[in-house]
């Protein structure tokens, strides 16, 4: 305001000047003698005080002006980001695509393995007698029959068809032994995760976090999960070696941990082999979130991209 102007810059500074019967706008201006003692309230003259305060007026302006731009780029900062942010994005890297086929094949293997009945390969047999074409007797060829957890594989003389193949057990009581019921309680819960897992990782390439968790992380400790699941059933399966189903399969001398004449069946293996990769998975889920969140993926993602495939 006027009040805070030097002498000379003001309305009242003006009047005075007219009434000293001068024209401020022609002539010399002489300070009075209050002003040549204080050198003005400012300790300039008039002019220079002017200036001055023409000079701060215009700063604060560039500032307010400044203030106001900067709020208009965060703000358009702030937008940006959350639309990207609410965009879908399709990412796709080396890491998290193998991460994804190795749950996929971890899942698939276990859940094959558990539906298996070579689980245990009986000694060779050969039944008392089939029918030929001819309708004449014929000893049957020798044949080693398989035991699975719940189902078994074997072979009958009077059926053409040969091997006869499915469960033993219609009811959860009827399996082999109160070990393999264990058994097969711990590998049916790892092999739910398992394949929970594999159903969310093919969309990883779209979502990758869930309730602000990355979902690489959660999976990868679902998988840990799994895993120590699967060991548990592994581990209580051999326990069953000694039950009555399997001594009719392995003879007399099968107890725990002991197989007898029997040997091992690939389902055994393949289960083992998808425990060991579901580890694998698990310690590689994190290789998997670290490349989906690199610098290369946020810059792609700042560039507007919906579609990211890096090595």
């Amino acid at each position: 305001g006027d009040g805070d102007a030097p002498p000379g810059c003001g309305i009242d500074s003006f009047s005075a000047e007219l009434r000293r019967g001068r024209s401020p706008a022609f002539g010399t201006w002489k300070p009075s003698h209050s002003h040549k003692r204080t050198g003005g309230r400012h300790g300039a003259t008039p002019k220079v005080g002017c200036r001055k305060q023409k000079k701060r007026r215009r700063d604060r302006e560039r500032e307010r002006e400044r203030a106001r731009e900067r709020e208009r780029e965060d703000g358009g900062k702030l937008e940006k980001l959350i639309s990207l942010n609410n965009m879908c994005h399709v990412i796709v890297t080396c890491r998290s695509m193998l991460w994804t086929l190795l749950s996929i094949v971890a899942a698939f293997s276990e859940l094959i393995a558990f539906m298996s009945t070579d689980w245990l390969v009986g000694f060779p047999r050969t039944p008392d007698a089939v029918i030929s074409s001819h309708g004449a007797s014929a000893a049957g060829e020798a044949y080693r029959p398989t035991l699975g957890l719940y189902g078994r594989c074997i072979r009958l003389p009077q059926l053409r068809r040969g091997v006869l193949c499915g469960p033993y057990a219609v009811h959860f009581g009827e399996i082999a032994s109160g070990f393999w019921q264990a058994a097969s309680i711990f590998l049916a819960a790892g092999i739910l995760l398992l394949c929970a897992v594999a159903f969310i990782s093919v969309f990883t390439m779209c979502f990758q976090s869930i309730m602000k968790k990355s979902i690489f992380n959660v999976c990868g400790l679902l998988q840990a999960i799994a895993g120590l699941f699967l060991i548990l059933g592994l581990m209580l399966y051999p326990a069953g070696w000694g039950s009555d189903k399997v001594q009719l399969y392995c003879g007399p001398d099968a107890s725990p941990y002991k197989l007898g004449l029997c040997s091992m069946g690939w389902a055994f293996y393949t289960a083992l082999g998808g425990t060991v990769l579901t580890f694998i998975c698990a310690v590689f889920s994190a290789q998997a979130e670290i490349a989906t969140s690199s610098d290369k993926v946020q810059e792609e993602i700042e560039e507007g991209k919906s579609l990211i495939c890096l090595l």
